[in-house]
């Protein structure tokens, strides 16, 4: 079993990041591999809404098209059997770089036409 988690706290050794690092070493206790990723440590941004991961036939279909330093983790997350998130909550909500890494990951994966074949106009 191959698990990761994600720190979405600029803290990496703070309450979130240690409730992280408790709940891999349960995992490595019971035989997973883990690894444990600080999004503070990675140069990225949110959606670009570029859409070339809704567009069929396109290399990037179903899968963030943007080249940063998230891409590789994105990629890594695709592996995975489990996939552990921790964020501080400011203002009633994950942080901002949870949040643009969420978008980054789960935009991919609904389908709004049928068809796709081209970045929609609106």
């Amino acid at each position: 079993m191959k698990l990761i988690a994600v720190n979405g706290s600029p803290r990496k050794k703070w309450n979130t990041a240690t409730l992280l690092e408790h709940a891999l070493k349960g995992a490595e206790s019971a035989g997973a591999e883990t690894k444990l990723v600080h999004l503070y440590d990675l140069d990225y941004k949110g959606c670009i809404s570029c859409f070339a991961c809704k567009l069929k036939g396109g290399k990037s279909f179903g899968k963030c098209a943007v080249n940063d330093d998230l891409a590789p983790l994105l990629e890594e997350i695709r592996t995975v059997d489990a996939l552990i998130l921790g964020s501080p909550i400011y203002y009633g909500d994950v942080t901002g770089e949870m949040r643009s890494f969420l978008k980054r990951l789960l935009f991919p994966n609904p389908i709004y036409v049928n068809d796709l074949k081209e970045i929609p106009t609106f």
